[in-house]
This record gives C-alpha cells, structure tokens and sequence, in this order.
C-alpha cells in the first residue's frame, strides 16, 4: 500500500511480557500494517526503559511504513504492561523521543488494562476482566477509572492462571501427603508435568518466571475438572475472585456492560460457566457482552481517535495519560 497520503497518520503499540505488537494505520483508513518482536521492552530502576523501548520500536516502524507507505505519523498510542507502576521514566521521556524520531504531536500511554478495557468494549461504561498468567479487573463509568487486584501472583492476581495452577499444586500436594483437600487426580497430573512432587520446590522457587511456570498447570486443572471436585472447586473458587474485582470496579447506576479477556478463558467452559454464574448474582444488572478484540486492537481503536481529534476516555495520571506538543 505506497503513496498513502493521508495527514494524520497513527501508530499503535501493544507492549508486554511477550514483546511489541504494533500497527500503523489512519483514521480514515484504519490499520494498514502490522507487525511484532518477541523481545520485551527491560525494566530496570526506573522501570519500563524509555532507551530500550525506542531500541525496540524505531526498526519495527522502519518495516511499518515500509509495508504502509508514506504515513505521516501524528499521533501514537502505547498500551504497555505496568505501566501504573512502572511506568514514570516512560511518561518522562517517551513523547519526546518520539517527537524527535517521527515529529509526533499526540502520545496517549496507557496502562495494558486500559488498552484491554478498550479492545473488549470501547467508549462504553462497563468492567473488564483481563486473564492470563495474573487477573486485573477494570472499569469505567467514562469519568474515571477504577482498578482492582493485578497485584501480582505473591500478593494477589487471585483467579489468576498463577493462582489457579498453584491451587492445583496445593491440592497435588495434600494428596501425596495424605491431608484432607487433595486431590489425586491432580497428583498424577503433576507428577506427569513436573516429576516426582517431592522434588517441586526445589525445581520452582528458584525460577525467576515462577508465575508462568505455576500457570501453565491451569489447563491441567481445568481438564480434570469435570471429574473432580478438587479440580472444579479451585476453578469456582477462582470465578468468584474474579467477580469479586469486577464488583469492585463496575460503575454503579446506569447501563453497563461487562466482558472477559485474556488468555486465560481458553481454559473454556469449566471456567466460564462457575464465573456466569457468579456475575450473574453479583452483578445482575450488567450485561455480560462478547470481547470485541484484544489489548492491541484497544491501542489501534485510541489511536485511530486521537489521531482524528482526542481520546473520549478519562484521563488518569498513572492509568491513561495523554501529551499534546505545541504545533498541533
């Protein structure tokens, strides 16, 4: 697609523990190319490194605009993992880095849950629940943002795949020691995946990507669930953490919506069936709705705003912070 005129040409970026996603595109043209790395952006004592995340993104742009042609980009939208958190040397130094690359006036970074919130149901009032190795749930009443849980597997991300594989384990452990709670259906998985479970510790505490590991046992929880109660007990119990944080962060009075995201509902119908069931009587007034897309079609939906205009979404000094440089 060369010689694409367009004035106000977009770049959305999807950032995480898997890499950058982006996608180059206009408002009146919508995504004309997309592309990714799998090396994450390092943090370091500043956090997310604003070097690093240049290093990563100016030769994805590079092949961006190659494939796309002449956009002119004017506006960028980052939606990056703990970026709350995270993220102050990022809003410190990413706008002007990128008005320096590219001449960009708008830059919106948000948090990979606002990014997700938006993917899943747009400029609506609603919550999300984003699921994978950790659990956040998200909501807006389009005044401001709450948040709840995305603590972390040590601390929180309750639901969570960390927490449910852990669950798993737990119950694989009582069963190889005779306590009450276990499970040996579990137990044989366990031994299947990770050998003898004796030997669990020693094999899990010193990794540095412990949570995944603890993950990764979720999908083994969910297939023994329909023939064990151990197994079906962990994923209700993780249903109802995760409408927990919905109810916290739903907007109340109103219509709204509420969706699910994430790659932790693949786990399918043992899962989404205990945690229907729980929204339904936490929150009876919400209208559970299909996600419409993912973090990176969030970034590409703002982006395509706020290159046409601005954001219709709250600001938030940590959540969503948006820098408009003079020019414009």
């Amino acid at each position: 697609m060369t010689g694409v005129s367009e004035g106000s040409g977009f770049l959305a970026v999807d950032s995480g523990g898997s890499g950058l996603r982006a996608v180059v595109g206009t408002a009146e043209r919508g995504p004309l190319a997309r592309r990714e790395s799998s090396e994450p952006v390092r943090t370091g004592e500043r956090g997310i490194d604003p070097e690093h995340f240049m290093a990563r993104l100016v030769p994805l742009v590079r092949a961006l605009t190659a494939e796309a042609g002449a956009v002119p980009l004017t506006s960028v939208v980052v939606g990056a993992t703990g970026l709350a958190s995270l993220g102050d040397g990022l809003r410190a130094e990413l706008p002007g880095a990128l008005a320096r690359e590219w001449g960009v006036r708008r830059v919106a970074l948000a948090a990979d849950a606002v990014t997700a919130y938006v993917g899943a149901l747009g400029p609506r009032p609603g919550a999300v629940i984003a699921g994978g190795t950790g659990l956040i749930a998200i909501g807006t009443d389009l005044t401001g943002w709450r948040r709840a849980d995305g603590w972390g597997h040590l601390l929180g991300d309750c639901g969570g795949g960390a927490w449910i594989g852990r669950a798993g384990l737990e119950a694989a452990l009582r069963a190889h020691d005779g306590r009450e709670g276990g499970s040996a259906g579990l137990l044989a998985c366990a031994e299947e995946v990770f050998g003898p479970v004796a030997g669990l510790p020693g094999a899990l505490y010193p990794r540095p990507d412990r949570p995944a590991v603890l993950a990764s046992f979720a999908p083994r929880v969910a297939a023994c669930a329909d023939e064990d109660p151990v197994a079906a007990g962990i994923l209700r119990a993780a249903a109802r953490h995760m409408a927990d944080s919905a109810a916290a962060v739903c907007p109340s009075g109103g219509a709204s919506h509420i969706a699910v995201t994430g790659g932790l509902f693949k786990l399918g119908e043992p899962l989404l069936g205990p945690l229907d069931e729980e929204l339904k009587r936490r929150l009876p007034q919400v209208q559970p709705v299909p996600a419409e897309g993912d973090p990176l079609h969030g970034s590409v939906r703002m982006a395509a705003e706020l290159s046409s205009g601005s954001l219709m979404l709250p600001s938030d000094g940590t959540m969503l912070s948006v820098t408009t440089r003079s020019g414009d």
